[in-house]
């Protein structure tokens, strides 16, 4: 929504108004192909309110449209875990009290005092998941226990790897592969990342977030990271790719939802997210995205498929870890890899 624009001058200028959204309505920034129509449907049916989404590809993405003169027209956004906790810092962020949510208290405690967004006063959780890879099973039978598979891959898969357009997940999951922590500023552990990924991209064929399932099904990619519900997807459509939860690591992430500061349509926002909280429109997303919910109750409603999908079990002792902000001063050392490797 744009907002009320007021021109004013000595002369007495009239008062000049944008178009604003009529009652009723709910604009919401969201990751691509993650939420199921049916279910904003029923959010209509119940509320009368009608929703518009516009969608974006990478947390980075979302913020930088956010920053460049987007906030003020969405009510809600769904960042991850450590983009929560930048927006908050960085005042992009609404606050709301559990007495204006009713079903606050469906909130699984595990993710209710999160580090991101302690007591959540901003966010709800949506869906959590992991990001690692996948690889066809026709093309490499070999071992892939190890991220080397995207870093350092085997001839058969050189030239045929996509790699998230996601500096977060990139960078994050590359240190793990070296061993170094996140948000290091050892200069030389900095320069070993920077060289590792510049040898690695020589390898890849491709950068992209929205692509990596449909590369997989395609077959215009033969591995590549990918989000663990979109690897189920892609295994649901026919291709024969395994999922990997890597020995040095691999991101785990909670998607969440926010209310936006200067939110045009507040009220509905938090009817939206209070909605998103009830078990079984919990449920219909992980139905859909093949992720988990961060809802109590949710699990009943779960299809079987999703229940015993390898993407969503790992085996028991492999570690998974967050994605961490970083400082400023560090952050710009990490921006500095990324546009580096994306030139």
């Amino acid at each position: 929504m744009k907002k009320l624009l007021m021109l004013t001058t000595l002369l007495a200028s009239p008062i000049v108004a944008a178009p604003a959204f009529a009652e009723g309505e709910l604009k919401v920034y969201h990751w691509f192909e993650y939420i199921p129509q049916e279910l904003v449907d029923k959010f209509t049916a119940e509320t009368g309110v009608k929703v518009t989404i516009d969608t974006y590809d990478s947390n980075e993405a979302m913020l930088a449209a956010l920053k460049a003169g987007k906030l003020g027209q969405y009510d809600v956004a769904v960042p991850g875990d450590y983009m929560v906790d930048i927006m908050r810092s960085e005042g992009i962020l609404d606050a709301f009290t559990p007495e204006e949510m009713p079903n606050f208290g469906n909130i699984d405690p595990a993710w209710l005092d999160v580090p991101f967004d302690p007591g959540r006063q901003h966010s709800i959780p949506y869906q959590w998941g992991s990001t690692g890879f996948s690889v066809n099973r026709d093309v490499y039978q070999g071992d892939i226990s190890s991220l080397g598979i995207i870093f350092n891959p085997p001839d058969e898969l050189k030239g045929r790897i996509n790699v998230l357009d996601s500096q977060g997940e990139v960078l994050a999951l590359g240190s793990m592969y070296l061993g170094i922590p996140q948000c290091s500023t050892d200069r030389d552990q900095l320069k070993a990342l920077n060289d590792m990924l510049l040898a690695a991209k020589q390898h890849w064929a491709s950068f992209g977030s929205d692509i990596a399932k449909d590369v997989l099904v395609s077959g215009d990619a033969s591995a590549g990271m990918i989000y663990n519900g979109f690897s189920a997807k892609a295994r649901a459509e026919g291709a024969n790719v395994e999922y990997a939860f890597p020995k040095e690591g691999y991101v785990v992430w909670m998607d969440n939802v926010v209310l936006l500061k200067d939110a045009p349509n507040r009220d509905n926002a938090l009817k939206f997210m209070n909605f998103l909280l009830q078990p079984e429109n919990a449920a219909a997303v992980t139905n859909y995205a093949a992720y988990s919910p961060g809802v109590i109750g949710a699990t009943e409603f779960l299809d079987d498929a999703i229940k015993s999908s390898p993407e969503n079990n790992p085996p028991a002792g492999q570690k998974g870890e967050f994605i961490i902000a970083c400082d400023q001063e560090t952050q710009a050392m990490y921006d500095a890899i990324w546009t580096n490797l994306k030139k």
